[in-house]
């Protein structure tokens, strides 16, 4: 296989090459606002006119709720901060509560889901029991209990990111643990699992090798719908005073807080910038989400590109195959015809 061919069956660009239409314009847009705010994440707070925490220049402090101005483009805030530098090194954080979090989750709940399935027993009832009674823990009192336990409900850097990332865990958790037990259950009952178990295959090599390769392919589109939990969740411990303190890191929650009375008073440019913020990169991992869900739903999938095949004049190619279908065919056997399904989507991931 290629680098060519390696490349167009990475997960984004694989399901890009597969959408249409409307389906392609939404994650070419999810695409552009979040790798917006990835690059600004990376590289923006070298681009920061000020620091997160910085309140003077030349020894000459800032102003209070100073509106925009060529000195702060956005303003300050009613603590004199610079309302764009936050902005931008709230990106960073944001970032890092995004990879902690899903990432811990994908960890234990692809782990727990892999022996379950696979072994099944007294151990999957017991998990499966244990992970529907984690639902029952609403993700942000959980989130504002671990706070206060880790931290006493003022966080530093790690510490903030570290309380958000654990209550997302425990609650995304069962999600990803749920979805990898019933693929591996379908998988290890395949052929070439089977095959592997003649061979003398191990059972570590069974598992990791031939179960779980071909168990993940739904997880990057739960990533994607959990990262956008996670962000909200960072902002409304933030919001309600129980996230990052401001001397240790920007947080987009703890500045709308702060912002709340400016509003009443007229002064728009200490909540707009951060909660504009929140609102476009939840709306860039929901559109992914939403479009890489259209795309792993077959039904779906078939109808975008059947109305891509139309708005392409594929009707007449479309009649030819029809036509050569034997007499008394179903519109299965029509669709079979002119849709052959990709090998990749029945059998086993080479």
């Amino acid at each position: 296989m290629g680098i060519r061919e390696r490349i167009r069956r990475l997960p984004i660009i694989h399901q890009l090459r597969q959408s249409v239409g409307l389906q392609r314009g939404m994650l070419i847009t999810g695409l552009v606002i979040t790798g917006f705010f990835v690059l600004l994440a990376i590289f923006g707070p070298l681009f920061a006119p000020y620091s997160y925490n910085q309140l003077r220049l030349d020894g000459q402090l800032f102003g209070a709720q100073d509106p925009p101005s060529a000195e702060h483009l956005l303003g300050t805030t009613v603590g004199g901060y610079d309302v764009l530098s936050r902005v931008i090194w709230g990106t960073r954080t944001a970032l890092l509560a995004i990879v902690v979090s899903v990432v811990l989750s994908i960890v234990i709940g692809v782990l727990l889901g892999l022996v379950s399935g696979y072994f099944g027993g007294w151990l999957d009832r017991i998990l499966v029991v244990v992970a529907d009674a984690v639902y029952a823990f609403p993700s942000l009192l959980l989130a504002i209990v671990a706070a206060i336990v880790i931290s006493g409900g003022q966080s530093s850097f790690w510490g903030g990111i570290t309380a958000a990332a654990i209550s997302i865990t425990v609650v995304f958790v069962p999600q990803y643990f749920r979805v990898i037990r019933a693929e591996v259950v379908r998988v290890k009952s395949e052929a070439f699992v089977e095959s592997a178990r003649v061979i003398g295959a191990s059972t570590a090599r069974v598992m990791f090798r031939h179960v779980l390769r071909n168990s993940t392919r739904t997880l990057p589109l739960i990533f994607t719908l959990n990262a956008s939990e996670a962000i909200l969740t960072l902002a409304a411990l933030g919001f309600l005073g129980f996230g990052i303190e401001p001397t240790a890191a920007a947080e987009w929650g703890y500045d709308l807080n702060r912002a709340k009375s400016d509003v009443t008073s007229g002064i728009w440019w200490t909540a707009v910038p951060p909660g504009l913020a929140i609102v476009l990169i939840v709306l860039g991992i929901t559109l992914i989400g939403e479009s890489l869900n259209d795309l792993a739903d077959p039904r779906l999938r078939t109808r975008r590109r059947a109305e891509g095949a139309t708005a392409e004049g594929a009707t007449a190619v479309g009649a030819t195959a029809v036509r050569a279908t034997p007499v008394g065919a179903t519109p299965a056997d029509q669709v079979a015809a002119t849709e052959p399904t990709a090998r990749e989507e029945l059998g086993e991931t080479l």
